[in-house]
């Protein structure tokens, strides 16, 4: 190749040159867009810029040390744990049960030196009951006329909801959007009985 090349005139020489130049510079721009295709954004892949030649893929020093940086600082925050600071308030309003519990054993010989307290949210589920009135009646020695106790003001007159009772059914109606179905599902579970018809009696009252 060399001996042919030596043998060319100076103007076929330049052709050559030439030549090869211009596949050198067609086979860049066959190698930037087979990189835009496969590295680049999925529009670039398709819309390349014509008049960029070649992708930057290999970053300036300042630029490379600065993305190292920045995925420096994102490793360290993702490892460093979330300052907490304590569990939750318990509401102070609410009343408060005190259990003493001291160690087991004899402690005649034992000194109080202090106390742990904890703390924690309970609740009492809803508790049903039956509330009996018991009037008592009374007359007199010689038989003249009867006296009874007066029954106090009830919610629902010759009704067996107590004035608590229809607070939470309505609450839990009208508040708390409980359907009554569910609600008498509750009183299912604590075997009590009671017909659909009345529980919506009673809310209609």
């Amino acid at each position: 190749m060399e001996t042919a090349l030596e043998n060319l005139s100076k103007d076929d020489l330049l052709k050559v040159v030439s030549s090869r130049d211009e596949k050198i510079e067609y086979l860049e721009s066959q190698l930037a867009m087979y990189k835009r295709m496969q590295f680049g954004q999925k529009r670039e892949r398709f819309e390349g810029d014509p008049n960029q030649t070649a992708l930057p893929f290999e970053a300036e020093p300042k630029e490379a040390e600065q993305q190292q940086e920045e995925t420096r600082q994102k490793i360290e925050y993702t490892r460093k744990r979330p300052n907490h600071k304590g569990r939750a308030k318990l509401p102070e309003h609410l009343p408060v049960v005190e259990i003493d519990i001291h160690p087991e054993g004899d402690l005649s010989d034992m000194v109080c030196i202090g106390k742990e307290i904890t703390e924690e949210l309970e609740c009492d589920p809803a508790k049903f009951y039956i509330k009996r009135y018991i009037r008592y009646k009374y007359t007199p020695k010689n038989g003249d006329g009867v006296r009874i106790g007066e029954l106090p003001e009830r919610v629902i007159d010759r009704g067996i909801p107590g004035a608590g009772l229809l607070a939470m059914i309505l609450t839990g109606k009208y508040q708390d959007h409980l359907p009554l179905y569910r609600q008498k599902q509750i009183f299912a579970r604590e075997n009590i009985q009671i017909a659909s018809s009345t529980i919506e009696g009673w809310t209609k009252e």
